[in-house]
C-alpha cells in the first residue's frame, strides 16, 4: 500500500523548493531503493526507523533527517518494505539558503540535517513524529526550514543563467553555446559552475538528460522512444548512461525497485 501526498507550497518558496511530499509505503518487498541523480538536492525526515543509507560517495549512515547533495551516481536506501517520511526536493538556491553557501559544498555526499540548521533538525524530527496529518506536518517543515531565513549566498548571475539554460533544455543545450551566451569561455564557465554546484556543466547536462529519461520511462514510454526524446544516440547509449549513473538498467529498475516505481508513477513534474 502506498500513500503519497504533495504539499501546495506558498509562492515565495518556488525558487527554493521543487516539491514537498509526504509518503507512507507498506507491504513492499524488502530490498534496496535507488536514490537517483537529479537536478535537485534531497532532504528527508524519516517518521519511522532512521533512513538506512549508502550515499553516492559510498559512505554508510542512519539518519532521522538528512540532506543529499547533487550527485552523479546512485545512493542506496535499504528498507524492509516500509518507508514513512517527508521529502523535499530542494533547488540549488534552496540548499544555499539553508547552508549559507553554495550548494556545491554538499555535492556527492549526504549529511545529517543538523549540520545545516543545528538543533532545529532534531526538534523538527520530534515534532513531525508526534504530529498527525500531512497538512500539519508540511506546515511544520516550512516553518522550521524557511521562516525568517534570509539568503546570505547568491551565485554569480552568469552561473545562475547557465543553470537555467541547461535545465530549460533538459540537458540538451550545447555547453559552448551556453558559455557564449553568458559571455565566458567554456573553461571559465566550468570553473565557476563547479564552484557553485559541485559538478561540471557537462556532468550536470548528462544528469538532466538521465532525469528526463527516468520521468518518461516511469510513464511507460518505450525505451527507444525515450532515447530519441532525451538526446541519446540510441537505446544502447541510454542503457550505458543508466548503468553509469543509476547502477542499473531501466528494465531492471522498473522490475526490482518497487518503491521507486510507486513514487514515480504518482506524477513527478517535468522541469519548466
Amino acid at each position: 500500500m502506498a500513500q503519497y501526498m504533495e504539499a501546495a507550497l506558498p509562492g515565495r518558496l518556488a525558487p527554493f523548493v521543487e516539491s514537498l511530499v509526504g509518503y507512507r509505503i507498506t507491504g513492499a518487498r524488502p530490498g534496496t531503493h535507488i536514490g537517483m541523480p537529479s537536478d535537485t538536492l534531497t532532504l528527508v525526515v524519516s517518521l519511522d526507523d532512521p533512513l538506512d543509507l549508502v550515499g553516492a560517495d559510498g559512505r554508510e549512515g542512519r539518519y532521522d533527517a538528512m540532506v543529499a547533495g547533487l550527485h552523479a551516481g546512485p545512493a542506496l536506501i535499504r528498507h524492509d518494505g516500509s518507508q514513512h517520511g517527508v521529502q523535499l526536493d530542494l533547488t540549488p538556491a534552496g540548499a544555499a539558503l539553508l547552508l549559507g553557501g553554495p550548494a556545491g559544498e554538499l555535492a556527492g555526499t549526504s549529511v545529517d540535517l543538523d549540520l545545516l540548521i543545528g538543533p532545529a533538525a532534531r526538534q523538527l524530527h520530534e515534532r513531525l513524529s508526534e504530529s498527525e496529518g500531512w497538512e500539519s506536518r508540511f506546515a511544520l517543515v516550512v516553518q522550521a526550514l524557511f521562516a525568517d531565513r534570509d539568503a546570505t549566498w547568491q551565485p554569480r548571475p552568469e552561473v545562475g543563467h547557465a543553470w537555467r539554460l541547461l535545465r530549460r533544455s533538459r540537458g540538451r543545450a550545447p555547453i559552448h553555446a551556453i558559455a557564449a551566451e553568458v559571455g565566458w569561455s567554456t573553461r571559465h564557465l566550468g570553473t565557476q559552475f563547479r564552484h557553485e554546484f559541485g559538478q561540471s556543466p557537462k556532468t550536470t547536462a548528462r544528469v538532466m538528460r538521465f532525469q528526463e529519461s527516468r520521468r518518461l520511462i516511469g510513464q511507460g514510454r518505450p525505451l527507444a522512444e525515450v532515447a530519441a526524446a532525451c538526446g541519446f544516440v540510441d537505446q544502447s547509449h541510454l542503457n550505458r548512461d543508466w548503468l553509469d549513473l543509476a547502477g542499473t538498467s531501466p528494465t531492471r529498475w522498473l522490475r526490482e525497485d518497487e518503491i521507486a516505481f510507486v513514487q514515480d508513477t504518482t506524477g513527478a513534474a517535468a522541469p519548466s
